[in-house]
């Protein structure tokens, strides 16, 4: 197999920005041979890492090819793929895992509390069913004694949020509401996705937007919960909005390394908060105003410098608001949040003790330097500790030179190697996102070229978040660099991560990668 010597993806990418698309959404674009053949598809009894970590948005494609009662669209029969994951998307997937999950996070908040007798509701729309219980419960899916989980549909009837920057948030609030007026219910924990999910898109208006609905319809909630005596937490998981410019000045759409606002609103008093915490102090903190005692294994410090009355806390019920991608900024340059109108967030502010919290870097178990994201969030809100990241381990493993032993990866590369068969590499390309790094795809590669794989292909996934305009050519570039530097290896597939991570049943966007991954379908590149 010839190495990629010219440059030809990555100028396709560039024209296609000329064309008017984007890194999110780029059609597919697909590398063919002079006579018009694409190549590098997949084919019978080929091997296939896909090496994005987090796996949420993961999971239907990796389906798509590895399960055998797959319905959702028509798949090739046969293909008989040995398929390799980076780390544990779903469990049941047939598929190699190279870095398993640790053991599950024990202890957690909402086992506490079901532990205790409390009652808890999880309420949010779709767009973050796995953040608020997959995440929050520890990495665990098993609904919990007392736990009730209710995930309001996303909407189908837009393409992108921009378009409904509202989202389906009066629903939620409506079912917040039922739930406050409800005595049965202990623990209600929410989330607002708006600013989360709208930020992410190059559309300052409907951020504004987005901002200002997660502002009015907190007040709506926090109304009501002080009406019927209910504690309220708001916090956040990660900042995005409040720092969306570059320094010079272009749009950065992705999440961001600001702390995070926790205003604790009692009705009988202002209670003291300590400053410097992270987000794994928020567990214990709602554990003291319960008046539960905190396990040992939760290691996170009670954000409370005052002593809760033990009568108060037998009694108390909480609501816990979480403003998806709700950072805090002082400095107004670029700052969305600062710039729209929040009279909730700012009156609740002057009125109750507010605290900052840690949401990036090493406080949520990522590198230091690194910024947050929805995982992590809620993942250390919900267990109270600091648990290190899956892209931390990888690095390390890299590190060190474990990576290039791992068992997994050996397996499915001796499997292509030994049958003369294609290696494909498939995955996000970004040094940004918290789906992966291009840093472990180029690991893989030299891999590869150490256990002497003759045919390898790249299929790249391009995304906007956390990225600047047109950085996905770049990337592109990059790789066929190292494809060039190798003397193995060759981008032969590119396209927009809108196509390939869904996590919301849109099978269509994954049929259109799933057919040029297998039939070339696309847009045609000459090599």
């Amino acid at each position: 197999m010839t190495t990629q010597s010219t440059f030809v993806m990555s100028q396709a990418v560039r024209d296609a920005y000329a064309r008017g698309e984007e890194d999110e959404t780029l059609e597919p674009l697909v590398l063919t041979d002079k006579s018009g053949q694409p190549l590098g598809r997949f084919a019978e009894g080929d091997s296939v890492i896909f090496y994005n970590i987090r796996g949420e948005r993961e999971v239907e494609l990796t389906e798509s090819f590895t399960r055998d009662s797959f319905d959702k669209f028509s798949i090739k029969s046969n293909l008989d793929l040995n398929f390799t994951t980076m780390i544990e998307y779903m469990k049941g997937l047939d598929v190699d895992v190279a870095f398993p999950p640790d053991d599950r996070v024990s202890d957690t908040l909402s086992e506490i509390l079901a532990q205790h007798g409390r009652v808890q509701v999880k309420i949010t729309e779709a767009e973050k069913a796995i953040h608020l219980g997959f995440f929050f419960n520890g990495k665990d899916s098993r609904i919990l004694k007392g736990e009730e989980r209710i995930f309001v549909p996303t909407r189908k009837d837009v393409a992108l949020f921009d378009e409904a920057p509202e989202m389906s948030i009066d629903v939620i609030t409506k079912t917040i509401i039922e739930k406050i007026h409800d005595s049965r219910y202990d623990v209600i924990i929410a989330n607002f996705p708006n600013v989360d999910v709208v930020g992410h898109i190059e559309n300052r208006d409907a951020v504004i937007k987005a901002v200002e609905t997660v502002d009015r319809n907190t007040g709506l909630v926090v109304k009501e919960a002080l009406e019927q005596d209910v504690t309220i937490l708001v916090t956040a998981d990660h900042g995005t909005v409040e720092k969306w410019l570059y320094p010079d000045g272009a749009v950065d759409t992705g999440h961001t390394d600001s702390p995070v606002p926790f205003i604790l609103v009692e009705k009988c008093c202002k209670m003291n908060l300590r400053n410097n915490g992270e987000l794994s102090d928020i567990a214990p903190t709602v554990l003291q105003l319960l008046g539960i005692p905190q396990p040992k294994t939760m290691t996170g410090v009670s954000l409370i410098e005052d002593d809760v009355p033990s009568g108060s806390a037998t009694e108390r019920r909480i609501l816990l608001l979480i403003l998806d991608g709700w950072g805090a900024n002082e400095n107004d340059v670029g700052n969305l949040i600062a710039a729209a109108g929040t009279p909730v967030m700012d009156d609740l502010s002057k009125k109750y003790a507010v605290s900052l919290l840690q949401a990036a870097g090493e406080a949520v178990g990522l590198p230091e330097g690194t910024v947050g994201n929805s995982e992590v969030g809620h993942l250390h809100i919900g267990a109270g500790r600091r648990i290190y990241s899956d892209r931390v381990r990888i690095n390390m493993a890299i590190e060190d030179g474990s990576f290039f032993e791992n068992r997994a990866f050996l397996k499915v590369i001796h499997a292509a190697r030994n049958s003369a068969k294609a290696l494909h590499f498939l995955g996000i390309v970004s040094f940004f996102s918290s789906h992966g790094s291009v840093n472990h795809l180029f690991a893989l590669m030299e891999l590869a070229k150490r256990e002497g794989v003759k045919e390898l292909y790249v299929h790249a996934m391009l995304g906007r978040r956390g990225e600047r305009p047109e950085s996905g050519a770049i990337y592109i570039e990059k790789i066929e660099k190292e494809c060039e530097e190798l003397q193995v290896g060759k981008v032969v597939s590119v396209i927009g991560r809108y196509w390939s991570m869904d996590r919301e049943e849109n099978w269509d966007r994954i049929e259109k990668t799933y057919r040029m991954l297998v039939y070339g379908e696309g847009n045609h590149i000459t090599e």
